[in-house]
């Protein structure tokens, strides 16, 4: 493989800056922490990390909200601190991948503390304006999904203007030219300085419909209980303008050696959309979705998921997969519901996929979703839906590194920005090392596993089975073949296929597995995956 295609079949580590490691007892994850921590995260066997966002914000969104985007907050440290994160990282064989929130900016950027002083300033048109209606009513329906309707009145312009997430955090015009100029400008920076990537926040948000047509109500079938779910998001997000400047960035990246874009795509038609952004060689290398960060799938979903892949415009276009980050219920509580044996068989499959693979920073730890109390949240999005829905903290709490150590060795401060969680120190990476069936031990196992088989980084994914509770797949790349068996479901099942299969290695199993005869029996919440020989399967 090239060494610009690394990210093909890699895989890379979520770090949530603010929850990861702090370095100087305020309690605060920074950029050192990570640093220091970087040494076990290399331990793990993946190819890289995702740094959410460290950059100057005031911190209404926790980082997604920036008012520099050339800046390192001081919460986090400085950018001499980002410098040498960046050597030490590369000097352990790891890429460095850092978030760029380009569809928004908070309100105290200078950008648009220029642009709503009048309408014929030099910034004016650098975010999204519009008039009131003629009785005074914003100029769409459009609907945020932090709550609310996506327009605020600004009594300087006597305008609205667009923010599809929190009111302080205005849309960019990405219909001018200045703004995309401006915005490639940011990238360069950042890749100048060493990054080897971009994951792109909300990537099918950069442009609106220029005619501010209103979307249309959601069939009553599909209505959801936010007033966002109650409408098809037709013209806010997903706009055909946004290609021209995905192959700007592409093309940007270009201008560097071996860099790599990933979006973060939320749509109506999420894999639709991640091959149109990604198809090719002029737009993106990869995108991710949330079809796996939201309800668990059975398994002919997985085979429905793979299948696009490898066959029309989809087999010109490369995924990415995410079981669990910084936005969403921890997958153990979310599909697994705490069992261990259940966490691991998703971190097995999560391992095995055919893509670029994204895993959160403690999902190797078989992490749980904390619950916090709302005097303790800190998510505006969490307060403003408690308790219907409690946000995003419980799956942003800190990192355990140690069992018996105060705060679980996260930090030397007498009190964390979010609570440690106690089940979670229970789990803490300490105790964990010493465990032969641990989590951590197993995901090291997974990842050496995907690492040395090119069928599981590159190859293809030809189901043998699936119905709705055993998937069993083949990958092969070349003459290398990996035989992979799941069982998501609390009953032993039988799989008959077939075939004949001559292990080439020791299979990894979680949970029970056995031939018998040409049958793969899987004991409940099973998963088996293991070398074949190329060329040694018949069928019978």
């Amino acid at each position: 493989m090239r060494q610009a295609d690394w990210w093909r079949g890699a895989t890379l580590y979520q770090i949530y800056p603010r929850s990861f490691a702090d370095s100087n007892g305020d309690g605060i994850g920074d950029l050192r922490g990570i640093t220091e921590r970087l040494d076990y995260v290399a331990s793990l066997g993946v190819d890289g990390i995702w740094l959410s966002p460290f950059f100057r914000s005031p911190m209404r969104d926790f980082g997604y909200d920036i008012c520099d985007y050339r800046a390192v907050d001081p919460m986090f440290g400085t950018i001499a601190d980002f410098d040498a994160l960046v050597t030490r990282a590369h000097a352990l064989a790891l890429k460095v991948v850092i978030d760029q929130v380009w569809s928004h900016t908070a309100i105290e950027h200078p950008w648009f503390e220029e642009s709503r002083r009048s309408r014929d300033n030099p910034k004016a048109d650098w975010y999204v304006w519009a008039d009131a209606k003629p009785d005074g009513s914003p100029p769409t329906n459009w609907q945020s999904w932090m709550g609310g309707p996506t327009w605020t009145w600004d009594p300087r312009r006597r305008q609205y203007y667009l923010h599809n997430f929190l009111p302080q955090m205005p849309d960019l015009n990405f219909h001018n030219p200045e703004v995309q100029d401006a915005v490639l400008d940011i990238g360069r920076f950042w890749l100048a300085r060493g990054v080897d990537g971009f994951r792109l926040d909300a990537a099918n948000y950069y442009c609106h419909d220029p005619l501010l047509r209103d979307n249309p109500p959601q069939p009553p079938e599909r209505r959801g209980d936010l007033p966002a779910a109650m409408q098809q998001h037709l013209f806010n997000v997903c706009q055909p303008q946004n290609l021209p400047f995905l192959e700007r960035v592409r093309a940007l990246m270009d201008e560097f050696d071996a860099r790599f874009t990933v979006a973060e795509i939320g749509s109506a038609n999420n894999l639709e959309r991640m091959i149109e952004y990604t198809r090719g060689s002029s737009r993106l290398h990869t995108a991710y979705s949330f079809v796996l960060l939201g309800g668990r799938p059975d398994a002919r979903d997985l085979m429905r998921l793979m299948a696009p892949w490898q066959q029309g415009q989809g087999s010109q276009a490369w995924p990415s997969w995410a079981m669990s980050n910084h936005d969403v219920p921890r997958v153990a509580t979310r599909w697994a519901d705490g069992d261990p044996a259940r966490t691991k068989q998703w971190l097995a499959l999560l391992s095995v996929l055919r893509g670029t693979v994204f895993l959160y920073q403690g999902e190797e730890l078989g992490l749980m979703q904390s619950d916090i109390h709302f005097d303790q949240l800190q998510d505006p999005y969490g307060k403003a839906h408690w308790p219907h829905d409690k946000g995003r903290d419980g799956c942003r709490t800190p990192m355990p590194w140690a069992t018996a150590a105060p705060l679980a060795g996260f930090t030397k401060a007498g009190k964390t920005w979010l609570p440690v969680d106690p089940a979670h120190q229970a789990r803490a990476v300490d105790m964990q090392e010493g465990d032969a069936a641990s989590c951590l031990q197993l995901t090291r196992r997974l990842l050496a596993l995907r690492r040395a088989h090119p069928a599981l980084r590159l190859g293809s994914f030809e189901p043998l089975w699936a119905d709705e509770q055993v998937l069993v797949v083949l990958r092969r790349a070349g003459p290398d073949a990996v035989l992979l068996a799941f069982n998501l479901s609390d009953a032993s099942r039988t799989v008959e296929l077939g075939q004949t299969f001559t292990g080439s290695s020791e299979a990894l199993t979680v949970g029970a597995a056995r031939w018998i005869g040409n049958g793969l029996q899987l004991a409940p919440w099973a998963a088996f995956i293991s070398g074949v020989e190329s060329g040694s399967w018949t069928t019978s």
